[in-house]
């Protein structure tokens, strides 16, 4: 009788946790078709949530039973498309864009656009040339797409639950095409693999907490994912200027030779 290897079904725990991830996305879709109420709006975002959940165990379940694998890196990617880009554009489509028309459709395109791109060039960058897996770096290449994907589905849930969060079409415009933007722009974003902070980056991150904290208290906990997750994309943003203004302060521009 031939031996079960253990190896091998721990191999399968992180890709089945991936594949989990998939479905919470794929139902998340399913309930937004039709004519969704507020109430579907809130389980799909609650779906997309629980997708993040298993997509941020995958990797850690993959790391712990050392079985990280090329097919981990591409099939996690491929899973982050529907959960993370597929998902979020079409509640943020059903929910408000709607009302824009065609334009809606193009603004919800754009953002699911730039997360495969964004997802394709992570998957470049965190792959040797023979496909293995790279060490996760400290930080990553543009905004990560279940952190885009969790502010618009905190935006919804929040403004489901409070109403005090606006649902106007143009402003969700705004925030589906800023998030596009940061997914594909070269900023790097804090993956905190690495947990040696320095002391600016710490006094950020726990008045981020606080803030957060202190929205939870007063006004909702729903509130809260919002101001987080913000945060996280304007920590990611602050970092960036300084780093920028200081390479410039330390490399000038040369001055100009003076004419003849």
């Amino acid at each position: 009788m031939r031996k079960l290897s253990l190896r091998r079904t721990l191999f399968i725990l992180p890709n089945f946790l991936t594949l989990m991830s998939v479905l919470s996305g794929f139902n998340a879709v399913l309930i937004c078709t039709g004519e969704p109420t507020d109430r579907d709006f809130y389980r799909a975002a609650l779906l997309v949530m629980l997708a993040a959940f298993f997509d941020a165990i995958d990797g850690r379940v993959a790391r712990l039973t050392k079985t990280q694998s090329a097919l981990g890196v591409q099939l996690d990617s491929l899973a982050d498309v529907l959960s993370f880009g597929m998902a979020p554009a079409v509640i943020a489509y059903r929910w408000s864009l709607y009302h824009l028309g065609r334009m809606g459709v193009i603004i919800t395109f754009i953002y699911l656009a730039c997360g495969v791109i964004r997802l394709a060039r992570f998957n470049v960058l965190a792959t040797d040339d023979d496909g293995s897996p790279k060490k996760p770096g400290k930080y990553i290449l543009g905004l990560p797409i279940p952190a885009a994907a969790g502010i618009l589905i905190s935006i919804v849930v929040a403004q489901v639950l409070t109403g005090t969060l606006t649902s106007a079409p143009p402003v969700i415009a705004a925030v589906v095409l800023t998030l596009s933007v940061c997914m594909v722009s070269r900023i790097p974003f804090r993956s905190f693999k690495d947990v040696r902070l320095n002391a600016r980056t710490a006094t950020a991150i726990v008045l981020a907490l606080g803030a957060t904290g202190w929205v939870a208290f007063s006004y909702h906990p729903s509130l809260a994912l919002v101001v987080l997750l913000g945060s996280y994309v304007t920590i990611g943003l602050a970092e960036s200027i300084v780093q920028t203004a200081r390479r410039m302060r330390e490399h000038p521009e040369a001055p100009n030779e003076s004419k003849q």
